[in-house]
């Protein structure tokens, strides 16, 4: 279904927790996606919907991403959701020892993707609350495959107030 609409009706009256995808083709994003997704029975008990946000659509990467994230996903053409200032990391990103590790974390757990479309935008996740409440909780992905603390994002997400 094709709607258009601001990001902030995603959050507007029981919160949410939101990932911002890099790229949905990645094996790095698929293994956070599944992760996240494992706090679904959890945040489902809460009320706070999971949401997916992806910059770009390639062939059917989005829906084979789905196979991975639990909740919906929606394509931000406009990639307004990833800033106004987007965060990239470019090819020395390759040379981090960190980079690595975590390559080859998801590549041990049996994760795998491909390497198209525009992947140096970092991404994050977000838990926000409803009105005043705010953010909750901003993981900005500092490298390639730096996931967010499950238990950091649970119990953000259990102090979200729905309206």
């Amino acid at each position: 279904e094709q709607r258009t609409f601001k990001a902030s009706e995603l959050w507007k009256k029981n919160g949410a927790v939101i990932m911002a995808v890099r790229r949905p083709g990645c094996f790095l994003c698929r293994e956070e996606a599944s992760e996240l997704s494992s706090l679904k029975p959890q945040l489902s008990k809460l009320g706070v919907p999971l949401y997916a946000v992806v910059k770009e659509k390639i062939g059917t990467e989005v829906e084979d991403f789905q196979h991975y994230f639990k909740g919906e996903i929606f394509l931000d053409e406009k990639k307004g959701f990833y800033g106004p200032r987007r965060r990239k990391m470019m090819m020395s990103g390759f040379f981090r020892f960190g980079v690595w590790q975590n390559f080859f974390r998801a590549w041990k757990s049996g994760y795998s993707g491909n390497l198209e479309g525009e992947g140096f935008t970092l991404g994050g996740v977000y838990v926000i609350g409803p009105g005043r409440q705010g953010v909750l909780l901003e993981h900005r992905e500092k490298e390639f495959g730096d996931k967010v603390s499950l238990l950091s994002v649970l119990e953000a997400a259990e102090k979200i107030e729905p309206q």
